[in-house]
């Protein structure tokens, strides 16, 4: 991880230069023009090119005119990014210049590795390779053939030890080129890797709040609406059962809020552990006892199995949105719940007697879409749909270990 932050020499390799890991594709046309790198090879080109006449006293010395073509071939580097062409063949053409008046071998080459090597990575592969084939072909005529008539005076043909040295540069400088170039869609295409991982994580998260918050109001909104209606028609005539549906209608808004209040601080602290801990089978007696006071009674058939936290969790969703259902979607106000374990799978049953008194219990709505996530999550299936001898069926197949607990 501290590689990943940081900005080291195996960070830059592997993830490429800190300006280029944007989220959203490839570097923008640069607005700046690269002022601090062209002068360090500026400075470079001027001082060692000194330093090489002095080294080559055959050669012609560095007067004005030399240093004129030192400077040009520096500064056109200034447009390396906006124009790579361009600058590639102009360094390409100071250099041939510079050489053919005969002044010394020097980092004048530099100049045109690096506008290549910038040609090459922004694209431009035949430009760059076309730069410096002029540059050599240019070379070897002079070294050649054209040293008769051009200074030094007195110089003589170019042995092949020497062109093939010329040779090994211009093929060096290619291949750097093609490396970079390599790297740098290498770079691109794991940035859209991240940033596609990365909305897929969103999405998934995104899902799973959604879920959460459906099967919690459905739920709890649910019970409110049944013992509201109850309480409003027996306000006159049965206070006393009002109250109790009253009482119910506290009671199931302050657990509805708790659990909505949960799933949002998780959203205000992304990565902060839950204060609560997140229900599970072990509250399925709850869920009964809610339910009966929604007016079904529910029995359970079964020991309910201990499972891994997300498993547990998705169980006791399952079960929540399958009574939601029937209460809001069935005539039948008896609904049985069964557990059974076999071949390292929980088969989780929820049968109710109907009929159907909803337009949608046929179960195309979200709350059958949220199960159906929650099983493909952990690798299981849901099952839903009318029974042959009336009634609906929701049947979730889950595997007992998932791999968050291997």
């Amino acid at each position: 991880m501290e590689e990943q932050r940081g900005g080291g020499p195996s960070h830059w390799w592997r993830y490429g230069p800190p300006w280029g890991n944007r989220p959203d594709g490839p570097e923008p046309h640069p607005a700046r023009l690269p002022w601090r790198s062209t002068a360090l090879i500026t400075a470079f080109v001027l001082v060692g090119s000194n330093f090489a006449a002095h080294s080559q006293p055959h050669r012609v010395q560095l007067d004005g005119y030399a240093r004129v073509l030192l400077l040009v071939a520096s500064l056109l580097l200034l447009w390396r990014h906006r124009h790579p062409v361009a600058v590639a063949f102009g360094t390409a053409t100071a250099a041939l210049v510079y050489l053919s008046a005969g002044y010394a071998y020097g980092p004048v080459f530099l100049t045109v590795a690096v506008s290549c090597f910038s040609a090459v990575v922004a694209g431009h592969r035949r430009a760059a390779w076309a730069a410096v084939g002029l540059l050599w072909a240019g070379h070897a005529l002079v070294a050649l053939w054209l040293y008769r008539w051009l200074p030094p005076r007195g110089d003589t043909a170019a042995s092949v030890g020497q062109e093939i040295v010329v040779a090994t540069w211009v093929l060096a400088i290619v291949a750097l080129s093609e490396l970079g170039r390599v790297r740098r869609e290498q770079w691109a295409r794991e940035r859209a890797d991240r940033a596609q991982a990365a909305k897929r994580r969103a999405d998934e998260e995104r899902l799973r709040i959604a879920r959460e918050l459906h099967d919690v109001l459905a739920h709890s909104i649910s019970v409110i609406n049944v013992q509201a209606g109850m309480g409003l028609a027996l306000l006159d005539s049965d206070p006393e059962q009002a109250r109790a549906a009253l009482t119910t209608i506290k009671a199931a808004s302050k657990e509805a809020l708790g659990e909505v209040r949960q799933v949002l601080d998780t959203l205000r602290a992304p990565g902060a552990a839950p204060r609560a801990p997140a229900p599970g089978l072990d509250r399925l007696p709850e869920l009964v006892e809610q339910a009966a006071a929604a007016g079904l009674t529910v029995g359970v058939q079964g020991e309910a199995p201990h499972l891994p936290p997300g498993a547990d969790l998705a169980a006791f969703r399952i079960v929540q949105e399958a009574l939601t259902n029937v209460v809001r979607h069935s005539g039948s106000r008896h609904a049985r719940v069964r557990f059974e374990q076999g071949g390292g799978e929980l088969r989780l049953r929820i049968d109710d007697d109907g009929p159907a008194t909803g337009a949608d219990a046929g179960g195309s709505g979200n709350g059958l879409a949220g199960m159906r996530e929650r099983a493909a999550a952990l690798g299981g299936t849901i099952e839903a749909g009318p029974r042959p001898d009336g009634g609906f069926r929701v049947l979730a197949v889950l595997p007992l270990h998932t791999r968050e607990d291997q």
